[in-house]
């Protein structure tokens, strides 16, 4: 199964109220954490979907990272440039730049289990987080998107998408305000 990782990095930061992605974590700024746990997928390529002037860095080595600039911050517009960056793969991760805590390990956990399925989401506590593997045959439904909607409405829909337990938080931590690094 060939497999993509895309970075979602395009937003505003409306209730940040500065530049989130760059903002320091652990050292570094917050999308490179992004970029790590997606790269650390069952992946051959890493998109990174951005607006110009974030700086995401020099990832040498495998998986490759590749930036795709866009001027809109629609979730729609960013997830449906990632997926056309992607090409021709079965499947691809969607990951969110603002979530620096993803578990390294749960997108091996994902690809294991997405089989036929529309796509596999891990869940914590019964609520869905991220990173969610989309298979290719959801590309066209996601190609539909518009506005400020990811693909969280769709999946809420179908009944051929597998969930996988996870016992990690990180898998729904997200960064929306300044307090939040504090509690990372």
């Amino acid at each position: 199964m060939t497999l993509a990782a895309i970075v979602l990095a395009a937003g505003s930061a409306r209730r940040f109220g500065s530049d989130k992605l760059s903002a320091q974590l652990d050292g570094e700024p917050l999308v490179r954490h992004a970029i790590r746990a997606a790269r650390s997928a069952p992946v051959g390529q890493v998109i990174v979907v951005a607006r110009d002037g974030l700086a995401i860095g020099d990832w040498p080595g495998a998986p490759e990272v590749h930036r795709v600039s866009i001027v809109s911050d629609a979730m729609s517009a960013s997830l449906k440039a990632g997926i056309a960056a992607a090409g021709e793969v079965d499947g691809a991760f969607v990951f969110l730049g603002d979530m620096p805590r993803i578990p390294h390990a749960v997108a091996g956990e994902l690809a294991q289990a997405l089989g036929e399925n529309w796509a596999a989401v891990p869940r914590h506590q019964g609520h869905a987080g991220h990173p969610v593997l989309l298979s290719a045959r959801s590309f066209a439904e996601i190609k539909q998107l518009t506005g400020d909607a990811g693909a969280g409405k769709l999946l809420k829909q179908r009944d051929d998408v597998v969930y996988v337990d996870c016992d990690d938080p990180g898998v729904l931590f997200d960064v929306d305000r300044p307090q939040d690094l504090t509690r990372a």
